[in-house]
């Protein structure tokens, strides 16, 4: 958990004295950090009563061809790089941007699968 308050400090690096405490309202959530197997999701409430599903777990996305146009629901075979963080790769974690190998190729995750609670990629041509 991460607090998302805030700065105590000024962009000339002086301090803030601040006028209150912190709230619990400010405290981020867990991180979702998806990976590969059998589906699990969980189901949060967000501040406002709005609900997010975040994706702990998946073995399948929703790719599309650029080429055709076309979105099939195919099997994912395992994470072969991560931009966000090299470590990720070998996790087998699944974030926004993610490299993965499917049945149709090597596809690049287009959403954010722990804040939509679904796994969409899109195909790399030439792979």
């Amino acid at each position: 958990m991460r607090w998302q308050g805030k700065s105590t400090r000024k962009y000339t690096s002086g301090r803030i004295i601040s006028a209150r405490s912190k709230r619990r309202y400010e405290l981020g959530g867990d991180e979702a950090n998806t990976h590969l197997g059998e589906t699990i999701r969980k189901i949060e409430r967000t501040l406002g009563g709005t609900t997010k599903i975040r994706l702990l777990r998946d073995s399948t996305a929703i790719v599309t061809d650029p080429k055709t146009k076309t979105a099939k629901k195919v099997k994912i075979e395992t994470v072969s790089g991560n931009p966000a963080n090299v470590h990720f790769v070998r996790r087998n974690i699944l974030t926004k941007g993610a490299i993965i190998k499917t049945e149709l190729g090597t596809a690049r995750v287009t959403n954010r699968p722990g804040q939509e609670g679904s796994i969409n990629a899109v195909l790399i041509p030439g792979s």
